[in-house]
């Protein structure tokens, strides 16, 4: 089972992104858990602390305009095959309003980026958890997304 956490830095527990966040990661948990993945939680640190709290991050993937841009189905399959090599745990790690420090970055074993945009902290959350719903539905063969192939 590949464990699946995002964790935002900032404070939205009571922002309408948050709540579609939660709602994607909802959906993702409960298809995913048949695919082989697990957690699908959000949680919030502190911006001043995050480089404290990603220094025990597991595997901490930084969302960042610098970043491996993939498609939905390109994420979906690099999910599966880190999932299928064993990696036991990942972060998915949004930063606050600042973006991230050299000593975030530190940490960082990779970073993907929703394109070469930069993108409002609180957007990116949503974007994240619907992403990570989209690619359990393709992993599983559900019609949810639809590439434009027929």
């Amino acid at each position: 089972m590949l464990t699946l956490s995002v964790l935002a830095g900032g404070r939205g527990k009571s922002a309408p992104e948050q709540a579609l966040a939660v709602e994607y990661l909802s959906k993702a948990r409960d298809l995913g858990r048949a695919l082989g993945f697990a957690g699908f939680t959000l949680t919030e640190a502190d911006e001043r602390k995050l480089s404290q709290t990603l220094s025990v991050a597991p595997h901490p993937i930084l969302l960042d305009e610098t970043g491996k841009s993939r498609s939905s189905r390109d994420f979906a399959l690099w999910l599966g095959q880190l999932r299928d090599q064993g990696l036991p745990e990942m972060t998915f790690v949004v930063g606050g309003a600042e973006g991230f420090t050299a000593q975030d970055r530190a940490y960082a074993k990779g970073y993907i980026a929703f394109g070469p945009q930069t993108w409002p902290h609180m957007l990116v959350r949503p974007m994240l958890a619907e992403q990570l719903y989209r690619a359990m539905t393709i992993l599983s063969g559900h019609p949810y997304h639809r590439d434009g192939s027929r």
